[in-house]
């Protein structure tokens, strides 16, 4: 369930937004103004922020980042207001709505801002037993470690398991560990008082106090620094957390659920993840298999992705041809669900015809990963198209635009997946979204997240 914050007037077309998203299940907060909201923000948090482009988007914005609060915002308005959706684009407004808005795009950012997707696609054996297992742990109120490789869907089985759960009128909260610096990801867990550090302006509560009744999860965990490892585990066990620069410890009351592809228990004897934290964490864990061990959740996934896409691009709904089916089950699938999905969301835009063929998919020439859940530093290729240059054409180039070219490519190519780009290129999630932040600042053009839609009057900055 996405936490929505509208800052704007509720009596027009923000209004219906927020019937519409309210509709879809979202949980809503409003503001009058971006002060208003900002506060709003400190105390509650939120997924995902919808805001009129009349008000300072560019001051919010800055203020956010200054006390370190990371949530996406979406400038809301209508398509006369073009010059204002400009400004805020490029101020770091991650998308524009236009108004009035239209039911689709609203669950498209929804479902973009909680990665919530109706529910879980299991059709093989493997991933049936585990789906039970799963609901059967969900009544309990113990930590649980969910591990498998990058792109099974891990969080989407957190979610699951939050759904299932006596906690699932509470909030689900969701932190990738591995995407923020250690001192961002301090704050971000438990929150802080005001004067705690320069641009801490007023208090602001942490995903732990967000969580209040509900879940956290903690994605990424083996990525975590051990000073905060330490942290984590005292929260467990004294079920209490301090906020940076606070006089005395908070209660919390939240369930803990843990997401990682690494290996822990190779990372203990390595000395990197505290032991303690690790039994804390590992009360019962939950293996998601890669892809390509449960070859029969591959057609019944394609068929979910493709109705998908066809529904929010506004196309009809196709099947595939025996050819393409034949295709899909043949791939090694080594990014596993989010490549299936990815491959397929490529498919449905470059089909032809009232079928699906063979020749609109189109795989990565990416190896399968080795059994170890531990993976490697990506050495992916992609097949070079023709229209590339030889490398001797890079001679005389700055090292910096080759290297900006490349990542925007690779970006396309994974139709704007930030975490797939990131292992093809080798680099991490962070440094690639560094990269991107400062691209954007000197107007480039940066391919949207999956789950945006870019309307076709305005440019993606």
């Amino acid at each position: 369930m996405a936490r929505l914050l509208i800052i704007g007037s509720l009596e027009a077309e923000l209004g219906q937004a927020a019937r519409i998203a309210i509709a879809r299940g979202a949980r809503l907060g409003s503001a009058e103004g971006v002060t208003d909201g900002l506060s709003r923000l400190r105390a509650e948090g939120a997924d995902l922020i919808l805001c009129d482009v009349l008000f300072d988007i560019a001051w919010l914005l800055q203020a956010m980042l200054a006390e370190r609060i990371h949530c996406p915002l979406v400038a809301c308005g209508r398509t006369s207001d073009a010059e204002a959706a400009v400004r805020a684009i490029r101020a770091g407004a991650r998308d524009f709505l236009p108004l009035p808005a239209e039911p689709d795009l609203i669950a498209a950012m929804l479902e973009a801002a909680s990665a919530e997707p109706e529910a879980p696609i299991h059709r093989d054996a493997a991933m049936v037993a585990l789906m039970e297992r799963a609901t059967t742990l969900a009544r309990a109120d113990a930590s649980l470690l969910i591990t498998g490789e990058s792109g099974t869907g891990k969080e989407v089985l957190a979610r699951h398991i939050h759904a299932a759960s006596r906690r699932s009128r509470g909030a689900f909260v969701a932190l990738n560990c591995a995407a923020l610096p250690e001192t961002l990801l301090e704050s971000e867990l438990f929150g802080h008082e005001k004067g705690a550090f320069s641009g801490a302006v007023a208090m602001r509560r942490g995903k732990f106090e967000q969580a209040e009744g509900g879940t956290l999860l903690l994605d990424e965990i083996g990525e975590m620094d051990p000073r905060l490892q330490a942290k984590i585990l005292r929260a467990i066990q004294e079920r209490e957390i301090d906020r940076l620069g606070g006089a005395g410890p908070v209660r919390i009351d939240v369930r803990i659920l843990a997401a990682t592809n690494r290996d822990l228990a190779r990372e203990v004897a390595a000395g990197r993840f505290r032991e303690d934290l690790y039994f804390r964490l590992n009360v019962v864990s939950l293996r998601i298999p890669p892809l390509r061990e449960r070859g029969g959740d591959i057609l019944p996934l394609a068929e979910h992705f493709c109705e998908r896409y066809a529904r929010a691009n506004g196309l009809p709904p196709r099947d595939f041809t025996p050819a393409a089916r034949d295709l899909l089950l043949a791939h090694a699938w080594p990014g596993n669900v989010r490549e299936l999905e990815n491959a397929i969301h490529r498919a449905v835009l470059l089909a032809e015809g009232d079928v699906i063929g063979e020749g609109a998919i189109e795989l990565s020439a990416m190896e399968p990963r080795a059994a170890a859940p531990a993976p490697a530093a990506a050495t992916a290729t992609i097949t070079p198209r023709p229209t590339q240059k030889p490398v001797t054409a890079l001679v005389g180039r700055r090292m910096e635009d080759v290297e900006r070219e490349l990542i925007i490519e690779t970006l396309s190519h994974c139709l704007g997946n930030r975490t797939r780009a990131a292992e093809l290129l080798g680099i991490s999630i962070r440094t690639l979204r560094n990269k991107l932040q400062e691209y954007r600042a000197h107007g480039v053009a940066v391919p949207p997240a999956p789950g945006t839609v870019m309307p076709e009057h305005l440019p993606a900055f």
